[in-house]
């Protein structure tokens, strides 16, 4: 791959396009295998003197992947940093990207993931005070069975204009002599508003539209719980 990807840079070079606007392109198409920055630079600086190779200068002294001092070094980097991609670890220790590439999933057990995106990051305080509040609900629900039913949630969502329909939703059965159903591209809506809820084991107790420009703040909720306590005392 690392040959196919400077024959690509020649190409671009010879495009007159830019150090900057190959790599883009570069990281388009390989994606995390792609090459630095600082690589294409280097190859473009020697396209410039003239130089019409794509191939490696030999290199001396080059460590051998084969030990458990490099697998260590892989591991302090990643360790340190794990946002690292295998091209900016092979580049920094000169090791082959095939054996960073083994070392990480072979020998240290890793994979790449993205990462998991939650509501907020909470304090070891705040994970605290949640487990003792869900302890003290599960006590009250085990002593009490009409508890459950006395509880209510709130929750917020965004309520678009339109939403363009899913690639599920806009599938269709077909037989192998009937065309493929076809459907112009749409984006969801930018009109939207906010919308918060209320409900109980039963459903909805109260679904409140947020008008336009308006900041849902303490005041706001505290103003929308005495709304809520009214509808619950009437139901």
């Amino acid at each position: 791959m690392d040959h196919e990807q400077r024959i690509n840079m020649k190409f671009c070079f010879k495009l007159q396009k830019s150090a900057k606007e190959t790599h883009e392109m570069l990281k388009l198409v390989y994606g995390d295998a792609a090459v630095t920055m600082k690589t294409v630079y280097k190859w473009f600086e020697r396209f410039r003197v003239g130089c019409e190779s794509v191939e490696d200068e030999e290199r001396s002294g080059r460590p051998s992947s084969k030990t458990q001092k490099n697998a260590e070094r892989v591991s302090e980097m990643i360790r340190s940093n794990r946002q690292l991609i295998i091209r900016e670890i092979s580049e920094d220790l000169n090791i082959s990207y095939g054996s960073v590439q083994n070392i990480l999933t072979t020998n240290l057990n890793m994979r790449r993931v993205s990462a998991k995106f939650v509501p907020r990051v909470l304090t070891v305080e705040q994970k605290q005070q949640l487990l003792s509040f869900s302890l003290e609900l599960r006590d009250r629900a085990a002593s009490d069975s009409s508890f459950l039913g006395k509880v209510i949630i709130g929750d917020e969502t965004c309520v678009y204009d339109y939403d363009p329909e899913t690639r599920a939703q806009s599938s269709q059965w077909k037989s192998p002599s009937s065309p493929r159903a076809k459907e112009a591209r749409q984006s969801r809506s930018n009109i939207k508003v906010m919308m918060i809820v209320f409900f109980d084991l039963d459903g909805i107790v109260r679904a409140e539209f947020v008008p336009p420009d308006t900041t849902v703040s303490s005041e706001y909720y505290k103003g929308l719980l005495e709304c809520l306590r009214n509808d619950v005392r009437r139901k």
